[in-house]
This record gives C-alpha cells, sequence and structure tokens, in this order.
C-alpha cells in the first residue's frame, strides 16, 4: 500500500494579486530530473513541451550522461538545461566537446555547479572556474548558478553569497537549492539583494516525490545527488516522512508575499522532481485548476 496522498492546496483564500503570480509561475515552471535510463520516457508520457527540463550531473554517471539526456529531450521539443558540473568536467577541451555536442543539439541554456565529487576530475575545482573557462564567442545565451537558502556544509554562508557576487558577471541567472522554509528562502533572497546581486532568481523547491522512491532512487544514481539533501539535512527526512510535513502547495502560497514582490526579481520556481515527474505534474495541473477558480 503506498503513502498517503497529501493535501496539495494550500489552505484559505488567495489575494488576487498574489494567485496571479502563482499561475504564472505554475505555467511555466522548470523541472529537474536526474539522468536515469527512463527518465526521458517518464518526461515524455507526463510532461508537456512548455516545461523547462534541467537535468542534473550525477558522479556515478558522468557528464556524457547528463549531455545525452539533455540533447534527447530537446530533439523531443523541450527546453533542456544540461548541469555542466564542475568536477566532472577534466579541461577545456572537454569543456569545448561538450559546448559543441549542446550546439549541435539547439541547447543555449545550462546550468554551472560545482558538483558533488569528492576530487576535481581536472582543473575545474569550483563552478567559478568552469565560467571563467568558456570560450570566448560561445553559443550559450542563459547560464545559471546556485544558490544555498541554507547553510552549505561545507562553505561559510558569506563566501556563497560573496560566490555568486563574483559570478554575477558570468551568469544570467540564479536557482536557490532546495529548502523546504520559506521563512528562510525569503529572508535570503532579501540578504542576495540587499548584497547588491540583482540577476533572476528561480525559487528551489521539492515537488510530490515518494521518501522512499527517493532513497531508491539515490541508490541508482549516486549518493552524492539525491541522497545529499537527505544526508546533510536529517530534519528535511522528518518532514517528508511525517504526513503533512511537506506540502508544495503550501510552501508556495506561505511564498507568495514575497513572490509577488517585483523588487525581489522572482523569475519563477525551479521543481526538483527525483524523477517523480508524473505525481509532481498532476499536482501543477490540479493547482492551476484551482487558480482559474480564485480567479
Amino acid at each position: 500500500m503506498g503513502p498517503p496522498r497529501e493535501r496539495t492546496f494550500p489552505r484559505g483564500p488567495l489575494r488576487a494579486g498574489s494567485s496571479d503570480v502563482l499561475t504564472s509561475f505554475l505555467r511555466s515552471p522548470r523541472y529537474e530530473v536526474l539522468p536515469t535510463d527512463d527518465a526521458a520516457d517518464r518526461v515524455a508520457a507526463n510532461v508537456p513541451r512548455e516545461i523547462t527540463i534541467t537535468v542534473t550531473a550525477s558522479p556515478r554517471r558522468g557528464m556524457p550522461a547528463t549531455v545525452l539526456l539533455a540533447v534527447r529531450l530537446a530533439q523531443m521539443g523541450y527546453r533542456a538545461v544540461p548541469h555542466l558540473s564542475a568536477r566532472l568536467i577534466r579541461d577545456a577541451h572537454e569543456l569545448g566537446q561538450i559546448l559543441d555536442a549542446l550546439k549541435e543539439g539547439g541547447i543555449d541554456n545550462v546550468f554551472v555547479v560545482a558538483g558533488d565529487a569528492p576530487k576535481p576530475a581536472g582543473q575545474f575545482p569550483d563552478a567559478l572556474s568552469l565560467l571563467h573557462a568558456l570560450p570566448a564567442g560561445h553559443h550559450l545565451t542563459q547560464i545559471g548558478v546556485t544558490g544555498y537558502p541554507e547553510s552549505h556544509p561545507f562553505i561559510h554562508d558569506d563566501m556563497t553569497i560573496q560566490a555568486m557576487w563574483d559570478k554575477r558577471r558570468l551568469a544570467t541567472y540564479i536557482v536557490s537549492n532546495m529548502s523546504f522554509d520559506p521563512a528562510t528562502v525569503s529572508a535570503w533572497v532579501e540578504r542576495v539583494r540587499s548584497r547588491g546581486v540583482e540577476l533572476p532568481i528561480y525559487i528551489g523547491m521539492a515537488g510530490v516525490a515518494d521518501p522512499v522512491r527517493l532513497l531508491r532512487v539515490s541508490t541508482k544514481i549516486g549518493v552524492a545527488d539525491a541522497a545529499r539533501f537527505l544526508r546533510g539535512h536529517p530534519s528535511w527526512v522528518a518532514r517528508m516522512f511525517r504526513p503533512g510535513g511537506y506540502e508544495p502547495g503550501r510552501f508556495l502560497a506561505t511564498m507568495l508575499p514575497d513572490l509577488a514582490r517585483p523588487k525581489l526579481g522572482v523569475a519563477g520556481l525551479h521543481v526538483f522532481t527525483f524523477n517523480e515527474v508524473e505525481p509532481t505534474e498532476r499536482w501543477r495541473r490540479e493547482m492551476l485548476a484551482r487558480m482559474e477558480v480564485v480567479r
């Protein structure tokens, strides 16, 4: 018997302005998937083509799996965004090969991360070093970097904010790492803006994922991907397993006052699906249907 179906809608009425913002974000979110063998089939069976699909980079499977899946999704008509994991790329030559493959596949948007490999494969220990190594005249039009609302397990909070400042001229947007605490996310966005970082921010949030399946997927893809969230944040495990502990709709309803403030520059939602794309997409459609009733 599977887990009980969670309540997916926020409690209480939504203000008209907030409803408009939420509807806009729910119409065009980013879904993050892991590069498993069945990922493309899962996406094609459940997700409309107007949804952007980002593909993580796994230390276990390497960059080729990410690039191949992203190109396949692009060929299927999706806006595909591969993660470029700095610590998995050996040198400028390999980086050039990856960019050539992406250009040939019609992909001009990437998400640059340091990655979770214990040791760098070559000359790129972090995202900033890879950003600096991008060749002049590259074809990329959009380059994303990571933000950390929750404390990074190895890097001080001030350093993660400083890193975004250092990357601001080399990137075009920020995606916040996953958090279950709307207040923490809101405070972090304010802090980023107070430091003068003006790049658009996509809010990272969990979709509708069965925690048991999440752990199962992590064994296939490598503990450094899905399981890193659970390993480093045991309180998150408790929230996901506790009935009613996390509801994506409630998370968004709490975030709405800040999402609706233009000065904060929130561009949209980045949903960590952990390949549970069918229940996450069902949740999105149900939320949109309710927004139509509210309007």
